[in-house]
Parts: structure tokens; sequence; C-alpha cells
């Protein structure tokens, strides 16, 4: 019997697994939106060889009989998503703040594959990912490069880097002795030398970039949502050892003393940003700072807020708070003209519905075609990965996403995705 069982499952996996898309992949779309240009684009073939894009071409073009043409007449497509803020390796749920108590490596890791895979299907072929546990998302980012399991591309900060008692604490809510005190390889940083640190300890364990939480926030077990948790000499270390190592500095803030202190000290975005007002529009616009909003968290974690007995009620009284805001702050900041690039937060929400953000986006007032390269190349050009990704152009990886209709028309089109390219790999067709 047990034979048998471990038989259907081999097969199934055989079975489901993503096919390559051969030497030469056709792509008829009825409309392209390449992500490089306030434009949309009509009848056009999408050449794909290998894992490039080697050709866009006017109209329909005949296929030989060893291409594979994948048909788009009735839809639009468009550059795979990407969503800068993600935590692959959690999920909200009931009792969910227990599973730092009941969950072992391997369950984290066993999850965030899991999460990973419906991330994907969803259409989002890349992801940053700011904050985990056991490194478990470094592990994921290499198992999927290898081929193991499937998700997307994966650009991690690995453990997000906190002040003792700040939002990213691992210790906090646990009684005294309960847990060890955790330092610098742990995330926890106090002062100069341990920012210094930390920032190399994520390194270390195989990070692309550094997050830190800057300000208290909604779910940690902890007085404060807002206030300011790291000093200017903190901050600034922090940025200038990433800065040596290649690594660029997302900022997780809901205060506006400490989203005023990181962007002085040269971060590169600011996540969340509930209570930014016009002093800090301006000195992020000076700057260059990108916002990322992740409204679909704010609205998820005050309506779950409601729900009696979901949250502490330490942390219930937070997402009442500031949950609500975040839709209303991200309108006022593309109003003021401030860079905004495309992130949910996924994991404070259920993974795989990270496209609910678009809704949001273009219901506070940003034009659909403007959220959709918000999560297109303006993230790619946060992420530094502009040159390969973000946009459908000739040389670039094929990350490539459709749905039938017009996202223009409704942008809860993008809740439903018809086809998924990653580097070259269908995973989903229709």
């Amino acid at each position: 019997m047990k034979r048998n069982i471990l038989t259907l499952a081999i097969s199934a996996l055989v079975f489901s697994a993503a096919q390559p898309a051969s030497a030469d992949t056709l792509i008829h779309a009825g409309r392209l939106i390449d992500g490089t240009q306030n434009e949309v684009r009509e009848n056009v073939t999408i050449r794909i060889e290998e894992n490039k894009i080697t050709a866009i071409e006017n109209g329909f073009s005949r296929a030989s009989n060893e291409d594979d043409v994948i048909d788009m007449r009735n839809g639009t497509v468009m550059p795979g998503f990407i969503d800068m803020h993600t935590h692959l390796t959690s999920q909200s749920e009931p009792g969910s703040y227990m599973h730092r108590y009941t969950h072992n490596e391997a369950d984290v890791a066993f999850r965030a594959a899991h999460f990973a895979d419906l991330t994907l299907r969803a259409g989002f072929t890349t992801v940053r990912d700011l904050g985990d546990s056991f490194a478990a998302s470094v592990a994921l980012k290499r198992a999927i490069n290898a081929g193991y399991v499937e998700g997307p591309r994966i650009y991690t900060a690995a453990k997000s880097l906190a002040t003792t008692g700040g939002h990213a604490d691992p210790s906090n809510g646990s009684r005294s002795g309960l847990m060890p005190t955790p330092g610098p390889m742990e995330g926890v940083v106090n002062g100069v030398d341990e920012a210094r640190q930390g920032v190399r300890a994520r390194y270390q364990e195989g990070a692309d970039l550094i997050k830190i939480t800057a300000t208290g926030g909604v779910l940690s077990m902890a007085a404060s949502g807002d206030n300011p948790q790291f000093m200017d000499d903190e901050l600034e270390a922090i940025v200038g050892t990433a800065a040596d190592y290649g690594m660029r500095v997302a900022v997780h803030a809901h205060g506006k003393d400490g989203m005023m202190r990181a962007i002085r000290a040269g971060v590169h975005s600011i996540e969340h940003g509930t209570y930014m007002d016009d002093e800090v529009f301006a000195l992020m616009k000076e700057y260059g700072t990108y916002y990322v909003p992740t409204i679909t968290a704010g609205r998820t974690v005050a309506d779950r807020a409601e729900i009696e007995g979901y949250f502490p009620e330490q942390v219930r009284a937070k997402a009442r708070a500031i949950g609500p805001l975040i839709q209303g702050t991200f309108g006022r900041a593309y109003a003021a003209g401030v860079n905004i690039a495309f992130g949910t937060d996924s994991g404070v929400f259920d993974h795989g519905e990270n496209a609910r953000e678009f809704a949001y986006m273009v219901e506070a007032g940003m034009p659909p075609l403007e959220a959709i390269r918000a999560a297109t190349l303006i993230a790619a050009t946060l992420l530094g990965a502009d040159d390969i990704i973000g946009s459908i152009e000739v040389g670039k990886h094929a990350d490539i996403v459709a749905v039938t209709g017009n996202p223009l028309d409704d942008i809860n089109l993008l809740k439903d995705i018809h086809l998924v390219i990653k580097d070259g790999v269908v995973y989903v067709q229709p």
C-alpha cells in the first residue's frame, strides 16, 4: 500500500512539472504592455529562445513546425510581476504567534516552498523577501535556482536587523530565560559596531540586501507601532557597510521620525510608510528614495483585528490604528510624485493573493498602467536588476505573464493569470 501511494505521488510530480520552453516559443499577443512605455502595442509576436526574449515582431508571425505557439490573441501580455515586499517563510493565520515555539527549520522550509509555488503561479516571477527565520529564504532561493523546487526568482534580506526590543527582535513576547539574548548573528544590533556586524552576518549567510526595522511595527509583541528604533550613527553604519558589500537597504517604518533618519542615512526604500507627510515626501524626492506601500497588508490586519482572538490584544490595537491608514498614505505619496514600487507584505496575508495590491493602488488614484509598471520595470530598477528583468525587451530574461481581456479596463483581471513564464520556462499556460 505504501509503495502504491509513493508511485502515485511521484507520478503526480512528474505530470505537474513545469515544461521548459523549446528553442523557439512564440507568444501571439493581442495586447502588449512591455513595461517601458505608457502605451499598449497591439497584435505582436514575442519570440523566446531558451531563456531570453530574442524578438518582438509586428503581427502574428508564422510558426515553423518546430515552434511552440502560445495563443494570447484575446489577452494582454506583460512582464512577469515583481513583489518587492514578501515573507515567504511565514504566513499569518490563527495561532501563528505560537509557530516560533512549535515550528522547526524543516517546518519553515517546507511551508516556504509551498508559498513560493503559489506566488509564482499568481504571476510573480521575482520577489524581494524582507525577513525570514533560520535563513530559510536563502536556502529556498538556492533550491529554486538549482531547479529542485518551483518558485519566483528571490532577492532576500534573510533575517531583518532590529534593536533590542525592536520590531524584529525575535525574543519579543517571550518570558525571561526562554530564548537566549539575541545578538547580531540573530539580527539584533545595538551601537555602531554591532550594526556593522549585523550586515556582515547577513552577507555571510547569503543575503542579497539588508532589511532594517527603523520604527515599531504592527504585528510585533511590543507597545509602539511607530517609535524610532535606530540612532543616526547606527543607520549610517548599516548603510555604509551594506554599500561596501554591494547590498541595498530596505527599511520597515511607520513613524515619521524613523523615516526621516533612515532617508537621510541613504537607504533605498521605505516600506509601509504609514505616517508620511509632505516633509517626508519632499525628503524622499530629494534623496531618490522609493516607497513600497504594502496596502494589502494594512487592509488585511485591519480586517483581522475585528476577529475576536485572532491577534493578541497588544497587536490588535495597533492593527486597528495603523492598518487602515496605509492606502491613504499611498494616494498622497503618488500625488506628491514619490517613486513607488509595488510591494504587498505577503505572509501578513495569504500567499498567492499578491495581485490584490493592484486594485488597491488603482482605487487610491494610480492609473492601471502605472500600477503595472510599478510592479515591473520600476520594481526592477529598485532591485538593481532592470538590465535583466522588468520589461519585455530583446535580450532580457523571458519573464512573462498574461491575462485574458484587458486589465486597463478591469484591473481585477490580474488576479486570474493565464500564462506564467519565468526564465523561459512555462509554468502556467492557457
